[in-house]
């Protein structure tokens, strides 16, 4: 692993205007650190100021500051994949291993905070948000299943699903279904939480015990939005929102003016909310998930394959209110 940051040539597409307002002229993109074998789950801890992000085939979770650079948060993480922090700023972790939704106390404890859905377990737990209210939603795709490099390969007996689960009385909800989401993998609240976004890279081929179909049409990858209605309690109306190409979209971001920041083959796709493409922040690898940091909330850490890079932008991303 490289622990030295180093700047990059930095391209910046605009397609729509208004994402000059959005991109600094005089940020550049740099590789905080390589030599890691696929990286997802980036989440800022503003008053640690530090990175955590899933290394999911090595099995730990790295931590990175700008003071101390890059060490192993922790190792035998459970395969870990999307990561973010509760309302009492506790490290919630999607575990692949575990099929499980991890929580990191405040002594370092972990939990299991949920593993099972009416008694059978879960796929494998692949991106967690939290909503105000405290709750907990993931999504629960297969892809942890089909293969040995993020977990290992084990059967389905549960669809593809998005779920909500409230820790205040334990109880869990399927929020989608596999006909309104085939895949579901990224996910995002608008700032008013009035919209949840979330992305679908569609089923993958073979889940261990089912043969890989190869004459299977091309899946339809999009990003999908839904209206959250009844308190949080119920999501309906799903439209499809934006497609992401080249590529296509896998971890997604929100800032405070709503917009939508996706990962891509080709870099970082910033989108209005009205689905506008507003234009690319170019990266040397494919961006597999992202998320804002720093001491504002405007530099935009970005999961490249085996790298992290990062680039200040002109914008802030959400923060909990009662997270620095």
């Amino acid at each position: 692993m490289v622990f030295r940051s180093q700047f990059v040539e930095t391209e910046i597409e605009v397609v729509d205007p208004r994402f000059n307002s959005l991109v600094l002229f005089n940020a550049q993109l740099e590789r905080l650190f390589d030599g890691c074998r696929w990286l997802e789950g980036p989440v800022w801890f503003g008053d640690q100021q530090r990175l955590l992000v899933s290394d999911i085939p090595n099995d730990r979770i790295l931590s990175w500051d700008e003071t101390h650079g890059l060490s192993v948060f922790r190792y035998n993480a459970g395969f870990p994949n999307g990561q973010t922090r509760d309302r009492q700023g506790r490290l919630l972790t999607c575990s692949h291993g575990h099929r499980a939704v991890l929580r990191t106390e405040h002594n370092g404890r972990v939990v299991h905070l949920v593993d099972s859905h009416q008694g059978k377990p879960l796929n494998t737990p692949n991106d967690v948000v939290v909503k105000r209210d405290g709750t907990i939603w993931f999504s629960d795709p297969h892809y942890g299943l089909v293969n040995d490099f993020e977990g290992g390969r084990r059967h389905s007996v549960q669809p593809a699903v998005v779920y909500r689960f409230d820790p205040a009385d334990g109880s869990l909800k399927a929020m989608t279904t596999p006909d309104e989401v085939v895949g579901p993998n990224g996910l995002a609240f608008s700032p008013d939480e009035s919209l949840l976004y979330i992305v679908d890279t569609a089923a993958p081929s073979g889940v261990f015990g089912d043969p890989p179909n190869h004459d299977a049409p091309m899946p339809d990858r999009l990003i999908h939005v839904f209206d959250v209605e009844d308190g949080g309690r119920q999501i309906s109306g799903r439209r499809d929102f934006y497609r992401v190409t080249n590529g296509n979209a896998d971890g997604i971001r929100v800032d405070v003016d709503g917009n939508i920041w996706s990962s891509a083959g080709n870099g970082v796709h910033c989108i209005a909310s009205d689905g506008t493409f507003l234009g690319r922040i170019a990266t040397p690898h494919l961006v597999g998930n992202l998320c804002f940091g720093g001491v504002h909330g405007n530099r935009l850490f970005l999961c490249c394959w085996d790298s992290v890079y990062s680039i200040h932008v002109n914008t802030r991303g959400i923060q909990h209110p009662a997270l620095p």
